[in-house]
């Protein structure tokens, strides 16, 4: 026979804080940060870390209406841009044209997801500028990717890329780094180079909206925090000691170029 076990009041809290606290573990953080824009405007950015997946996404709508995510995999050392622009309907564009570039994510890009979570602002009304500029990076995206086996490099890819099916690129030497780690092959199409395609010029300078022709895409993450700061101090035997007391943002611009079978896909060359 099974007897009934009564918890005081005062345990009840304890176990109560402990099974909330155990409930918090793993769970997404969410941070929202005011950046002026390079045109003076200013947009709200979006920042969640999800430690269980050991994950960052940043996300921000520009001023044209164009929603940037981009998503940072620590587990698999991969990053993603995904742009979502408007399309122009008068031209026969459909509502939207999405856009997914994949490439392998460095070390020191971008702060870790357990020190994103941590993060608080104490003026979230402050609008927030870039302490660094850094250079633009032009990426030179000249493979297709499968998004359906897409969950080999990462299984982010496919709830952020799946609505860029036909339009998710990544780089031939990080297609190459990933073949050799033992992904398989077949999720990778190698896209057709300028000297398989006589006369490939970038869509900027092709007047038939149906020839193809080599896209770039531009986007800009305007401020993320990319470093940890470390302040030091001293103990009570004047030993020197580093702590974590802050961060270091900075903002960063991305060229990404590939080939696009018609400059109907790639409207916004004939705005630059």
């Amino acid at each position: 026979m099974m007897s009934a076990r009564f918890v005081s009041p005062g345990s009840f809290r304890v176990i109560f804080f402990l099974w909330a606290s155990v409930l918090s573990l793993g769970l997404s953080s969410e941070l929202k940060v005011k950046v002026r824009l390079p045109d003076g405007r200013i947009t709200e950015e979006l920042l969640e870390a999800d430690s269980e997946r050991d994950s960052i996404t940043l996300e921000y709508r520009q001023t044209d209406g164009t929603l940037i995510t981009f998503v940072a995999d620590f587990k698999q050392d991969v990053k993603i841009f995904r742009a979502l622009i408007l399309g122009e309907l008068e031209r026969g564009q459909s509502q939207y044209q999405a856009l997914c570039f994949i490439t392998r994510l460095g070390h020191n890009e971008i702060i870790p997801s357990e020190s994103m979570a941590r993060l608080r602002q104490k003026n979230p009304h402050t609008v927030r500028t870039a302490e660094e500029k850094r250079p633009t990076e032009t990426f030179s995206m000249n493979v297709a990717v499968n998004v359906t086996l897409a969950w080999q490099l990462s299984a982010l890819i496919y709830n952020t890329c799946s609505v860029a099916r036909d339009a998710t690129y990544t780089r031939e030497a990080d297609m190459r780094h990933w073949l050799d780690t033992g992904t398989e092959g077949s999720m990778f199409e190698t896209l057709p180079q300028a000297v398989e395609v006589p006369g490939l010029q970038s869509c900027r300078s092709v007047n038939d909206l149906w020839q193809p022709c080599s896209c770039t895409y531009s986007m800009r993450l305007e401020w993320y925090p990319c470093l940890l700061k470390y302040c030091r101090n001293k103990d009570s035997l004047g030993h020197g000691a580093s702590y974590k007391c802050g961060i270091k943002s900075c903002s960063k611009g991305y060229d990404f170029t590939y080939y696009t079978p018609h400059k109907q896909l790639c409207l916004w060359e004939e705005e630059t």
